[in-house]
């Protein structure tokens, strides 16, 4: 199976004046297509770090990034740009939904930086709030949502881009345990369709619902471990999305 992530000996280092501080050093790792990983470890271990190069959101200091066997790491602001927009899906803790726009209006926004078609992106975002579960709230702004509501317009703002990958920042970090189950049963659903996904995470519960947890310490990786299917933590059974 082709690696969709892959990573080799990725550093980032960070100038204070003087001083160097090494956010990372020297990450080593792969992700196939397909797979369920979790991020972990503690604050300033090099998680936000990890995500922002792997969202092609900031370059590393040395070593290389592929993405679907493509060297990233090295490409321009505008070149990044566009792989963001085209191989990237998002989903944050805050949500960044628009207050302004509807859960459509929302999922739609990545759509128009595009370029598509308002037809073609129309018809992709109800899709995606169809496949969510929200179709009937496609009209309803952010406010007028449950957190639970909102995280999940989120990820159908990630799935109408048909994303290589989707990177979640702490997911459930602002939700109550029922809207997190929720939010947790579609990762599952996405993942068993198919979906490669990476979940950082403090939370050792979500981490057990993945695949495979990567530890990070100190801006290395300390553990690199399958989760064993009798450790992991399931929500019933969960239907393809």
């Amino acid at each position: 199976m082709a690696d969709v992530i892959r990573v080799e000996s990725l550093k980032r280092i960070y100038r204070m004046g003087d001083v160097e501080v090494a956010a990372l050093q020297g990450l080593d790792f792969a992700i196939p297509e397909g797979q369920m990983v979790a991020i972990m470890g503690p604050s300033g271990s090099g998680k936000s770090t990890l995500l922002n190069l792997l969202g092609c959101l900031d370059r590393p200091s040395a070593g290389r990034y592929f993405l679907g066997g493509e060297e990233v790491g090295r490409k321009s602001d505008d070149a990044l740009a566009d792989v963001r927009n085209r191989r990237i899906g998002f989903v944050f803790q805050n949500y960044n939904l628009l207050p302004q726009l509807t859960a459509l209006e929302n999922v739609e926004l990545p759509l128009v930086y595009r370029g598509l078609g308002r037809t073609q992106r129309r018809k992709r975002a109800e899709d995606a709030l169809a496949a969510v579960g929200l179709a009937e709230r496609r009209h309803h702004r952010p406010l007028e949502l449950s957190g639970g509501q909102q995280q999940r317009v989120s990820v159908a703002r990630a799935l109408a881009g048909e994303p290589d990958v989707i990177l979640a920042d702490e997911p459930t970090g602002n939700l109550d345990s029922t809207s997190g189950e929720e939010v947790l049963r579609l990762f599952l659903a996405l993942h068993k369709s198919g979906r490669t996904i990476v979940i950082v995470t403090h939370d050792e519960d979500v981490a057990l619902h993945t695949e495979r947890i990567v530890r990070l310490r100190d801006g290395r990786v300390v553990a690199d471990d399958p989760v064993p299917a009798s450790s992991r933590h399931t929500l019933g059974e969960v239907q393809e999305l």
